[in-house]
């Protein structure tokens, strides 16, 4: 189905004369095909709306297939279905990032959601009372959008990452896959959180490791024992009722959860260490085109691995939403300044599990019932 639509806008890009062709109209257009996207989607559907998903990568689910090749999710199968599908593992069992992607390309096609894959777009600006969405030779024109493109789209890489010597291979969580695709040689792993500690943990098994980063803390319990089995469903209640901006406690606690990096889930530090991994202080500069720590040492090793978070990428946005500080400025992902115009997957968007798969589909449902008030309101 989606091959076919895919087809279609290719054939409606220009008229037989060669002119660039009118924008398709939709009422909605969804940017980003990612768990958010979808779940949006699905809320749609049952609210009859006509829209489109546009999503940059050529398949469902990429995004995850593009990850290194042992991540898997820190929230067991139960907590990590969309809306009107539950995630097809064991409960209490962690599913790995193929299966992930394989669940969202399952998700888009029972539900037949409208997925335009390989549709990148470049500008979202207003038209009248209407929003432009354009995307190379594709224009859409709509009354609401939804970005729905992740809030982990562009590495934090420093700039001094640009000194460091051309032999050494610089990679990111995105890039890495594992260990045997790395040149022999020592690995500096930037960045001490659970991707860069988990990274850090497989590349020691073949190669001399480095974790340079402040120390993040670890949760008490041990990931899938007994006793966080017992734990997890009052705090997954907690994260998603209590911690919400609707709350005191969640509009306090959001700013710092923001701004924190998050304890050390699966690999614990006593781990590292018997492993190898030695951890050293913060990267801070290149000297003489290597790596500079804290404490003056210079690492002499063959490859980098930055796993120093990443940042949303909202510079297509041609539009007046953003505070201060370059968020986006929202309500429970509303933008109340530009009408028709919402967020959705952002962290903590309405609550600590916004961003998380099991977490999304509240917020999702928000939005849709948002656009479909907006619509009516619409002469």
């Amino acid at each position: 189905m989606t091959t076919a639509m895919n087809r279609q806008a290719n054939e409606q890009r220009h008229d037989p004369r060669g002119a660039p062709a009118a924008p398709e109209r939709f009422e909605t257009v969804i940017v980003g095909g990612g768990q958010a996207g979808l779940a949006v989607g699905y809320h749609l559907v049952r609210r009859r709306q006509r829209f489109v998903i546009l999503d940059a990568n050529q398949r469902v689910g990429d995004s995850w297939r593009q990850r290194w090749d042992s991540l898997r999710l820190f929230t067991p199968a139960r907590y990590d279905g969309l809306p009107g599908m539950p995630f097809p593992a064991p409960a209490w069992s962690y599913p790995t990032k193929e299966q992930v992607a394989d669940y969202l390309e399952a998700y888009a096609a029972r539900f037949h959601l409208p997925v335009r894959s390989g549709v990148r777009v470049g500008r979202l600006s207003s038209d009248g009372d209407r929003y432009l969405v354009v995307a190379g030779d594709h224009r859409f024109q709509a009354d609401h959008v939804v970005v729905a493109s992740g809030a982990y789209q562009r590495p934090r890489i420093p700039a001094f990452a640009a000194e460091l010597h051309p032999g050494i291979l610089q990679l990111t969580p995105t890039r890495y896959r594992d260990p045997s695709r790395l040149p022999p040689g020592g690995v500096l792993v930037v960045g001490a959180g659970n991707s860069g500690a988990e990274i850090a943990f497989e590349i020691s098994r073949s190669h001399p490791t480095w974790l340079s980063g402040p120390d993040t803390g670890h949760i008490p319990v041990r990931t899938g024992s007994r006793t966080d089995r017992w734990l997890t469903p009052p705090f997954w209640w907690f994260a998603s009722r209590v911690l919400d901006v609707g709350t005191p406690i969640g509009r306090k606690v959001r700013p710092k959860a923001l701004t924190t990096t998050a304890p050390l889930e699966r690999v614990r530090p006593r781990e590292l260490a018997a492993a190898g991994v030695e951890r050293v202080p913060r990267t801070v500069g290149v000297r003489d085109g290597r790596p500079l720590l804290e404490d003056g040492r210079v690492m002499d090793v063959a490859t980098v691995v930055w796993c120093t978070g990443f940042r949303p990428d909202f510079s297509w946005i041609d539009l007046p939403v953003f505070d201060q500080d370059g968020a986006p400025a929202h309500h429970r992902g509303v933008v109340e300044s530009q009408p028709g115009l919402y967020f959705v997957g952002l962290w903590f968007l309405s609550a600590f599990t916004s961003s998380l798969i099991g977490g999304v589909g509240r917020d999702a449902d928000h939005i849709a019932g948002q656009i479909a008030v907006h619509r009516a309101r619409r002469p």
